[in-house]
């Protein structure tokens, strides 16, 4: 009976696609990473779900709160977590760059390395702190709402930053690593530069005019996003990796709405509003 089911298992990862060499670490590790069970937030969803539950709450009755007060100065404030968050962006960039370099990563086909080697714990931690910075950045959406910009505080902005959080945790907790390094690299790239415009932006109205790439981090985040569905469709279609299928799927259907609505954004304030520009001129 114990060899018959150890046949059945065998054959059961082969049928799944899970090659000789990869097929016991996938298996025993398919339902979580047990490296970061004990980690902050990664024993269960829950307290992040709480976490996402407040700020989406926040996000309805600040504004409703904000109607009638007046909006705070915040510049003290905006300007140092702005440059913060660059310099954290630039760190998490750098630390994923060099552990995939080091690692000798490939951008085809990379299983996640659940072992305790250095360079795959380094990946792995600085997949948690990718996670842990989403939370810091609620804080763009508490200072718009506390500065009355209630305008800025679009459908796009709370579904990115809500969204991102969840997903990220579960990223953490089945892949932290192999494959799923690539959307975090990208997106503290972006980062880095997004915050240098918030940075200088809130400084004053005098910067405005060292400011006219604006419209083009919105191209530089659509690429991003389609950066990752090639990325993720050819790991899907093109490879047999011994990668969590699933995750890609999570991947390229996340990176596809993000891709439509910030297309939507681009044409409403970019070409619209130029349209009507040119019309009244």
């Amino acid at each position: 009976m114990a060899k018959a089911g150890s046949i059945t298992l065998h054959l059961s990862l082969i049928y799944c696609g899970i090659s000789h060499n990869y097929s016991e670490i996938y298996y025993e590790h398919i339902f979580s990473d047990p490296r970061v069970e004990n980690w902050f937030l990664m024993k269960s969803p829950v307290p992040t779900l709480l976490i996402v539950a407040a700020y989406l709450l926040i996000c309805i009755c600040g504004p409703m709160l904000m109607k009638n007060r007046k909006p705070f100065n915040l510049k003290f404030l905006i300007i140092p977590y702005n440059f913060a968050l660059v310099g954290l962006s630039a760190y998490m960039f750098y630390e994923l760059l060099m552990s995939a370099i080091l690692a000798n990563y490939s951008l085809k086909c990379q299983p996640v390395d659940y072992s305790n080697n250095p360079l795959s714990l380094r990946m792995a931690r600085v997949n948690w702190l990718f996670f842990f910075s989403k939370f810091i950045e609620f804080f763009d959406s508490f200072f718009i709402i506390l500065r009355g910009k209630t305008n800025q505080l679009s459908f796009l902005h709370v579904y990115h930053h809500s969204t991102m959080v969840i997903i990220w945790w579960s990223g953490v907790k089945y892949v932290a690593g192999g494959q799923s390094f690539f959307i975090p690299l990208l997106n503290s790239f972006v980062h880095t530069m997004m915050y240098v415009y918030y940075g200088l932006a809130a400084i004053g109205p005098h910067m405005q005019k060292y400011l006219w790439w604006k419209r083009y981090m919105t191209r530089i985040q659509l690429t991003q996003f389609v950066m990752v569905l090639v990325h993720s469709g050819y790991n899907m279609f093109m490879t047999n990796c011994n990668f969590h299928q699933g995750f890609n799927v999570a991947a390229m259907s996340y990176s596809l709405s993000l891709t439509l609505l910030f297309t939507n954004f681009y044409v409403r304030e970019y070409i619209h509003i130029q349209k009507q520009k040119q019309h009244k001129n």
